[in-house]
């Protein structure tokens, strides 16, 4: 399992929140608390939103402990809304294109987890990207398929109905005893963050939100000198959060399940 965290809120160094923390995202890729894989050396990136429409992007396969250019890149960048996530490879190779976050236009993307029996599933899944994205895929895993299929069901209008349909239609391509399909994801459009949490097995990979006068931040494990003022996101629940401020609700994937025939 991968380790990420977001920002929204007041501009602020990047290494001030990825770096000089007590379990700090990048210590997390050396020793994760809350995952299954303790190390997520398999690659690092960020994206973050400067003075331009369309975010800026780093990606690289160095594990995030080693690698300099993130470090320098961190010390140097003051943004007020980014993403950045360490990765521990479930579906494809070890590779930058394989790394998050994913970006397409204004909007990023990056994901905790796995769509189950992916290997099976990968060539109806592409099949729902649209083609005027497919050009867009230089990866082969399933993360970005996902970000990409969503496309085909109205992420630029509703970005949470989006990924519930397209998390519906890829459980409705599934049999019985398939594996589960893991979902702990940040979306942005550049002026909002959108955090998800669910698992098909009702068991999601851990992720936080912590709120103060400074801003929001969306966590796979608290980090900082004050752990409690994280607060843990129910399972089937989304997150979003703008300058307004944040609100929690339902993220329901069953309410857009298509209708199955009856036997």
């Amino acid at each position: 399992m991968c380790r990420l965290l977001a920002y929204l809120g007041t501009p602020l160094f990047l290494e001030d929140l990825l770096i000089r923390p007590a379990g700090s995202l990048v210590s997390q890729s050396l020793a994760a608390r809350e995952a299954r894989t303790v190390v997520n050396g398999d690659g690092c990136g960020l994206g973050w939103y400067g003075e331009r429409p369309e975010p800026g992007l780093y990606r690289g396969v160095l594990p995030a402990w080693s690698d300099a250019n993130l470090a320098s890149l961190c010390r140097q960048i003051r943004s007020g809304l980014f993403l950045a996530h360490v990765r521990a490879a479930t579906s494809g190779g070890v590779s930058t294109a394989n790394c998050h976050p994913f970006a397409l236009g204004s909007r990023l993307f990056m994901h905790n987890g796995q769509i189950g029996d992916y290997g099976r599933l990968r060539r109806q899944v592409e099949g729902m990207i649209p083609d005027a994205a497919y050009a867009s895929r230089t990866g082969t895993c399933d993360s970005e398929a996902l970000f990409l299929a969503a496309l085909a069901h109205g992420l630029e209008e509703d970005p949470a109905r989006a990924f519930a349909r397209t998390l519906a239609a890829v459980e409705a391509l599934k049999g019985p005893g398939a594996e589960p399909t893991r979902f702990a994801a940040v979306y942005s459009d550049g002026r909002r963050l959108l955090a998800f949490r669910w698992a098909s097995d009702g068991q999601p990979p851990s992720l936080y939100s912590r709120h103060d006068a400074g801003g929001v931040m969306i966590a796979s494990e608290p980090c900082g000198a004050d752990p409690l003022a994280w607060v843990a996101m129910p399972s089937g629940s989304l997150l979003e959060a703008g300058l307004g401020g944040a609100w929690l609700r339902a993220f329901d994937v069953g309410a857009e399940a298509p209708a199955r025939r009856a036997a």
